[in-house]
């Protein structure tokens, strides 16, 4: 790059009228957005080789780290039903209440490589595989309801764009680069899922404080035949808390391994996470009522339009024994189904159903990676497939095909009555097409809906995580595409992020957008369908209003030197601990430190070792020694700049609050989550309330 100019990036540019996109066999490619089905919301179809050779090379791009999801941690646990949902399955999992589903739960990053760090700003996998006594079944999905893409067709080419960029293998785990923003301002479907992903939900405080999300509409289908549309949605128990970016970014350095550690730690403490399973419910006849289409994985169901059902919950309890035979090893597949449930002709599934077996292919090496423990069913698997690389069954007798009499005709066939699968008899009737729906094209209205939801101090957060991001690209182009795309979701938001970037929200875009959408390539400018304001806010979309006041788990950092006051110190910790939080002495240095009793307390982190970032609220107890130790390290007093800053709770007593009040006690005299002097039930409750964002605009005074 020249000079870093923009005429010189802007020789980089394809030409319009250069090479023709072809198939690996040299065959022209018309249409490389949309999967040939039967109709336009019709099943995908097997005879597309267009879309089986661009995803089969997809998946076989890295040997043997997953491509997307490398970075995972995992647990066993179990599931149980509340309720019987027999009205609406006939899955034993959701209908037999005396069970208790084993199940491998997986949480990962998406973009990030297996050696990235956790906090990335980033959409979190979600991927739950349940032994249940049928079979197999996966519920693989993320923490946000919705994807970036409407087709599986489109999947290596959102991959290919966020993946740190070919030519220098960099950015690692961000999104904040040129060829993901090129990629993005080219295809308004994206719009809906990438403003989740700069809002507070991509860096979660745990993986425990999480939502998850089954994505895509499937079947739920009873013992009559019935059928209903279904959307799942996991509900943590600890509430949905996250951090803020300035945290998320000394969390690289101060634990890259923040999450996987929060998580291990929980479980063997005996603090199981826990997940309440709910469903949305669409009956068949209502699949057409709403102002979005089902069918399309970049829209959720609002459930303020269908009430999430709660109607069970998921414990994990138990660690890994080995990380790599386990939680690397084991292998998702959305295909993975129970009867009882079953698919719709959702583009972005139907192609799901292709990919994940490929991609097991290419990473275990063998169509036997069933028989890997950690991906074993619960129930006896019997059929006629033999061989292949790493084969563990030794399979007995003569046959290996169907029908026979040589081998007694086994294995039989099951009938439905003995819980033979069969699938949902749907109708299919369309030409076969490369095209997509009319009502898949509004791009705009459901994000307008996600932001307009949103507290001020989470509108503030996307702001600045668009600034930021748009900020790191180098063509004026493309932040000049999604300044004009974000103005169509809501105005004031891209007149906040435009004036950031010292940049004008353009009145028109140029005409390549017109040609990645397939819109017609003689037209001038791209004319979206307009923005629908169906529904003003939906409660559910914003963290506000899934909390819980539990501060089980929170880390509280007790910061002293020698002579801290005892007594104060005895009573906040007993406090605490009866809440389940942890408390961690943090000290002016290791060992060992003595308190104003004489008596050693063994010192959990040195301050020289530790940052403020890893707990989620700060108590310092009296006792002048203590406190004058503390003011003779600077990085005490950086301790607490930072806790305020990120807006957490903090309590001081006695002698403490000369060391707090000497910077800030005046401007926080009325911060909630200031507790000076007074008792831990109120610190509690200050915890409980997870940040006290009204802190935010002072705290954005205080320096790094």
């Amino acid at each position: 790059m020249k000079n870093n100019k923009q005429e010189d990036l802007n020789k980089n540019l394809s030409n319009p009228e250069g090479k023709k996109m072809t198939t690996n066999q040299g065959v022209k490619v018309n249409d490389t957005n949309n999967s040939l089905k039967a109709g336009e919301r019709g099943a995908t179809l097997l005879e597309d080789f267009i879309l089986r050779e661009k995803i089969t090379h997809f998946d076989h791009e890295r040997i043997p780290e997953r491509i997307v999801h490398a970075r995972g941690s995992g647990a066993h646990g179990y599931f149980e039903l509340y309720e019987s949902q027999e009205k609406y399955t006939k899955a034993a999992i959701f209908t037999d209440t005396s069970r208790k589903t084993p199940l491998f739960a997986r949480f990962s990053t998406v973009a990030g490589s297996k050696g990235s760090a956790d906090m990335a700003r980033d959409v979190r996998g979600f991927a739950v595989k349940f032994y249940t006594q049928e079979g197999i079944f996966d519920l693989v999905g993320n923490n946000m309801p919705i994807f970036f893409i409407q087709d599986a067709m489109k999947f290596p080419d959102l991959i290919h764009s966020v993946k740190p960029e070919p030519d220098r293998e960099i950015p690692q785990a961000q999104s904040a680069h040129d060829t993901f923003y090129d990629f993005v301002s080219l295809t308004p479907e994206t719009l809906h899922n990438h403003i989740w992903v700069m809002s507070d939900r991509a860096i979660p405080r745990s993986l425990r404080m999480m939502e998850g999300f089954g994505i895509h509409t499937f079947r739920l289908v009873n013992k009559k035949g019935e059928s209903h549309f279904v959307k799942f949605h996991w509900k943590p128990v600890l509430g949905v808390k996250s951090v803020t970016w300035d945290e998320a970014v000394k969390l690289h350095g101060a634990d890259s391994d923040f999450h996987r550690r929060d998580l291990w730690e929980a479980i063997e403490s005996g603090q199981y996470p826990e997940w309440e399973l709910g469903i949305q419910v669409v009956p068949e006849e209502d699949e057409h009522k709403f102002d979005f289409d089902l069918l399309d994985p970049t829209k959720l169901i609002p459930e303020e339009m269908v009430p999430v059902q709660i109607i069970g919950k998921m414990t994990l309890n138990r660690n890994p024994d080995n990380f790599f035979a386990e939680t690397e090893q084991v292998a998702f597949h959305p295909g993975h189904i129970v009867p009882g449930v079953d698919f719709t002709n959702d583009p972005l599934l139907q192609g799901r159903l292709f990919s994940y077996t490929d991609t097991q292919l290419s990473r275990l090496g063998s169509p036997n990676f069933h028989e890997i423990p950690i991906n074993r069913p619960i129930n006896e698997v019997s059929n006629n497939q033999r061989d292949a690389h790493m084969r563990m069954t030794i399979n007995k007798g003569k046959t290996a095909y169907f029908p026979n009499s040589i081998g007694g005709g086994c294995p039989y066939l099951a009938k439905i009555s003995e819980g033979g699968f069969t699938s949902y008899e749907e109708r299919q009737d369309g030409r076969k097409v490369r095209a997509r729906s009319e009502s898949f094209n509004d791009h705009f209205s459901q994000p307008g809906i996600f932001y307009r939801s949103l507290e001020e101090w989470e509108k503030n957060h996307v702001i600045e995580a668009y600034s930021f991001e748009l900020g790191k690209c180098t063509y004026d182009h493309i932040k000049q595409r999604m300044l004009w795309l974000i103005n169509n979701i809501d105005e004031e938001l891209a007149k906040k992020v435009a004036e950031n970037l010292g940049m004008k929200i353009p009145k028109t875009v140029e005409k390549p957008i017109n040609q990645a959408i397939g819109a017609d390539a003689d037209s001038k400018n791209y004319e979206p369908i307009k923005r629908k304001d169906y529904l003003k806010k939906s409660k559910a979309l914003s963290q506000t209003h899934i909390k819980t006041n539990s501060i089980t788990t929170r880390q509280i950092a007790f910061l002293v030197g020698d002579g801290f006051d005892s007594t104060q110190y005895i009573k906040m910790k007993k406090a605490l601990e009866k809440e389940n939080a942890v408390v961690k002495l943090v000290a002016t240095h290791g060992g060992e430190v003595t308190c104003s009793k004489g008596e050693k307390h063994k010192v959990d982190a040195a301050l020289l070792t530790v940052e403020s970032v890893l707990f989620d609220a700060l108590y310092i107890p009296g006792g002048k020694e203590s406190i004058d130790a503390l003011n003779e390290v600077a990085k005490a007093k950086k301790f607490i700049n930072e806790t305020l800053k990120h807006c957490k709770a903090i309590a001081v007593d006695g002698a403490g609050k000369e060391l707090f009040e000497e910077t800030f006690g005046k401007e926080l005299k009325d911060d909630e989550a200031i507790c000076i002097d007074k008792s831990p039930k109120e610190f509690i409750k200050a915890i409980g309330m997870h940040r006290n964002w009204k802190r935010e605009p002072f705290a954005k005074t205080i320096p790094a």
